[in-house]
Parts: C-alpha cells; sequence; structure tokens
C-alpha cells in the first residue's frame, strides 16, 4: 500500500510504500524501518497525526492509524509471523519492540473505506 500521512513536523504530505495484510476492514503493517532499530518516519507522522489517507489495488481509502495492543497486538503478530517473515528475530532488534499497526477506515472522508 501507498500510506500519505502529514509530517508531524513540516505539515507537509509524506508518503510511503508499506506491506500490509487485510483483517477484516482494517489494513494492517508493522512499523519498521527496513531491520533498522529506530521508529520509521511514517509511524511517527501517523502517531502525530493519525489520520491518514492508503492506496492500495482497491483505491483510496481515508484511515485512522493506532497501535494494536493486548490481545489484539498478539493475534495480529501472530498472523505476520504465520506469513513466514522472521517477525520474532526482528523485534529483539528494538528494546521499544514493534508496533502493530491498524489502519481503520474513517467514516467522515467521502472517499470508500
Amino acid at each position: 500500500m501507498r500510506l500519505k500521512t502529514v509530517g508531524r513536523r513540516s505539515g507537509k504530505e509524506r508518503i510511503a510504500i508499506l506491506g500490509y495484510y487485510e483483517d477484516g476492514r482494517n489494513l494492517v503493517t508493522m512499523a519498521m524501518n527496513g531491520w533498522a532499530k529506530g521508529e520509521p518516519a511514517w509511524w511517527l507522522n501517523l502517531q502525530a497525526h493519525p489520520d491518514a489517507t492508503v492506496e492500495t489495488k482497491d483505491g483510496l481509502r481515508a484511515m485512522h492509524g493506532r497501535a494494536a495492543l493486548g490481545d489484539e497486538r498478539a493475534r495480529l503478530w501472530a498472523r505476520w509471523r504465520e506469513m513466514g517473515d522472521d517477525v520474532d528475530g526482528y523485534a529483539t532488534l528494538r528494546p521499544s519492540g514493534t508496533a502493530v499497526v491498524v489502519l481503520e477506515p474513517r467514516q467522515d472522508s467521502g472517499l470508500d473505506g
């Protein structure tokens, strides 16, 4: 997906290309910065301005981003593991953990979603 966020400092549109999977109407991705330790800029931007737009093969969607917590995070993390990625190995690189990011459709946008 192509994620469009608002820069937390610049206020300008920023774009990131991310892998994701669908969980019902939600899109799920991980706050990865390649395999580097730092938080990705898109995730810092999304935390500051949670409303974003994503473009997938199905078109544009207005979304609201948040970190999954608790049982939801465990369930979504397990799904990544099923896909064969070494997510558990990646998680050990970052002391704060890797956020599992849920993008939920916004109802107020006028865009599909």
